[in-house]
């Protein structure tokens, strides 16, 4: 019998995922977007990302509390499809795939730029495709090897964000040689709000996407040992992480160094450095940046990926994109998304200013919409389940929750307003609403009707000229309803047939799809199924059925085929829910079936699925 694919391993040790939680938030966009931001804000810079870090820590205790609530899903597209429905489910999930691609192909770009500072006689497509293929390869070896890179990526962040703070303070608070306390760059150059107070507003809308990545911590952790506890850590830790690592760096420069200082352009740390007289800081820097762009780019295929399998779970996306290595790495998944940063590598190369410039465009506002969706799950699902048991809650609820949804459409709005980032937001909902339209697209065709419609049981296919004698039953939700059982006395009167019950294990039909996430579906399939059929062959028996049976391959089809194969029957019974509520017969498996074998096929329809107790 074909046996289910298998699952994903769950290869990251407590030490990666707490190295992921620190530097998930460290990014390119810090290391250099922080001078933009400063130079638009004014000293007051630090509290734009203060405010910034509030919104994203909200965000990510309301993700958190679904999280603990139900830490193997791994998704949380799944509790937008909860709580809003099917359209929402679709859209987080396939908004933040397409935002982690186009993520993939800037950031290799991005990194091959940094390189070219020490290589420049280097072409920047073919820097850019080194770096892809070098960080597919290492995703595509095994999860351990990317908790690891990732592990030293971050590292190598925190670690330059904390020497940074650490000599800065120093340098701020008159402990550096030469240096007395001075606070001036405060003030002195036109105030401490030189540009408004609205300033400090309107950089939030750079600054927001500086601080993507918290949220790939309760991705990750679905594949620890642990993940309910780990994602507890990572939601509650990104408070002292952003207070730190953003609040108090930015706070620093902006001591350091002028506000409308030209060196910010370029690398504000550097600049820093600079004024400190540490040597070679161009270089170190550099080096650090680099650092922060693969750790991005590494992140960015892992997060895709996984989305991809668990949106492919659903048959939200192909079924092959489920296929795992013997490593337990969903290859397809990450092939599939890698060919998108490819792709976002060449566009670079070829078109930069039209076909590159869209694609960034189209998914600068991605993130937003998908936290919008995230937050407004959280309100729907804890007004509808309450909080007796549990573990994270979202403070001050309801208030806080509201205040996160008003919060994120003010963003949405300041970037309506703002003719520099309104192209961005236009397409970004242009992308949302193509995303929507495929969703419903889908949901009618695979509601269309397969072909004639079935009775309760019609048989097609060879016609029986003798009484059966070995019976193949093809079912899965459907294995226990009334009606299959009925059918089965039909056509053995005289009780004296064998029987073979074939249950594909089929992450879907089981319902393990709407409950697991990435790195747990396979098993829960595989105990989900196992149940059914046991319950099943125990009913059979206690008729005083000659039964046995197996599980089979995820795909119905290819599950058949092996069962025939094996127990060569007369007699083929495939059961399935009625046409509007069938995932088989939307993809024809009945006749399909009665096309491939010269047997009598009879088709079963089940009105009421019968499962039993643990299948769930």
């Amino acid at each position: 019998m074909g046996a289910p694919p298998v699952e994903l391993k769950k290869g990251l040790k407590q030490r990666h995922l707490t190295m992921i939680a620190m530097g998930g938030v460290i990014g390119a966009g810090l290391f250099v977007g922080s001078g933009t931001v400063i130079s638009e804000a004014g000293p007051s810079a630090f509290l734009s990302y203060a405010i910034t870090g509030v919104l994203i820590i909200l965000v990510m205790r309301m993700l958190g509390e679904m999280a603990t609530a139900n830490p193997s899903t791994g998704s949380f597209a799944d509790y937008a499809r909860q709580a809003i429905g099917g359209w929402a489910g679709f859209s987080v999930g396939w908004l933040y795939w397409y935002f982690w691609v186009i993520v993939i192909g800037f950031e290799a770009v991005a990194g091959a730029k940094v390189i070219q500072y020490w290589l420049p006689s280097v072409p920047l497509w073919l820097m850019s495709l080194v770096l892809m293929t070098l960080m597919t390869a290492t995703n595509l070896f095994s999860v351990s090897s990317f908790g690891e890179f990732e592990f030293w990526f971050a590292g190598i962040k925190v670690a330059a964000i904390i020497v940074f703070l650490v000599l800065g303070g120093l340098f701020v608070f008159g402990a550096w040689p030469g240096k007395s306390l001075d606070f001036s760059n405060l003030t002195v150059h036109d105030g401490f709000f030189p540009l408004g107070v609205g300033a400090i507003f309107s950089a939030i809308v750079v600054v927001i996407f500086s601080m993507v990545g918290a949220e790939v911590a309760t991705i990750a952790a679905a594949e620890s040992p642990d993940p309910g506890k780990s994602i507890a850590r990572a939601t509650n830790s990104v408070i002292l992480r952003i207070a730190i690592f953003f609040v108090g760096s930015i706070f620093l420069l902006a001591v350091i160094l002028p506000w409308n200082s030209a060196d910010l352009a370029a690398s504000p740390y550097v600049a820093a450095f600079k004024v400190m007289g540490i040597p070679y800081a161009d270089h170190i820097m550099n080096a650090v940046v680099l650092t922060a762009v693969l750790s991005c780019l590494n992140s960015g295929l892992y997060t895709s990926s996984r989305m991809l399998f668990v949106l492919a779970a659903r048959r939200e996306a192909p079924t092959a994109l489920m296929e795992v290595t013997g490593r337990g790495v969903p290859r397809n998944a990450i092939l599939a998304s890698t060919v998108v940063g490819f792709l976002c590598v060449i566009a670079a190369a070829v078109s930069p200013d039209t076909v590159f410039l869209f694609l960034l465009n189209s998914s600068g506002a991605v993130i937003l919409f998908v936290y919008l969706l995230i937050a407004i799950s959280q309100i729907i699902l804890r007004r509808r389940t309450g909080s007796e048991h549990l573990t994270v809650k979202m403070w001050l609820f309801p208030a806080l929750s509201f205040v996160v949804v008003a919060a994120i459409v003010a963003v949405l709005v300041q970037m309506g307003v703002n003719a520099d980032v309104r192209p961005q937001l236009v397409l970004s909902l242009l992308a949302w609403a193509l995303v929507v339209v495929l969703y419903f697209v889908s949901r009618r065709l695979q509601g269309r009707a397969p072909g004639e419609g079935a009775p309760r049981a019609d048989v097609g296919g060879a016609t029986p000229e003798a009484p059966a004698t070995r019976v193949l039953v093809l079912a899965n939700e459907t294995v226990n309803g009334e009606e299959l059982l009925d059918e089965l006395r039909r056509i053995d009167r005289e009780r004296q047939a064998r029987y073979f019950v074939c249950v594909p294990a089929n992450p879907i039909d089981t319902g393990q799809a709407l409950h697991e996430g990435a790195a747990f579906v396979w098993e829960k399939t595989t105990q989900a199924a196992q149940a059914r059929l046991d319950l099943t062959l125990r009913i059979l028996r206690d008729e005083g059925l000659d039964a046995e049976g197996a599980l089979g391959d995820y795909r119905p089809l290819r599950a058949l085929a092996a069962a025939v194969q094996e127990f060569d029957p007369d007699r083929l019974v495939i059961c399935t829910l009625p046409e509007d509520r069938s995932a088989w017969l939307r993809y024809d498996v009945v006749d399909r079936a009665r096309e491939a074998y010269d047997l009598p096929v009879t088709h079963v329809v089940v009105e009421h699925a019968g499962l039993p107790a643990g299948a769930r």
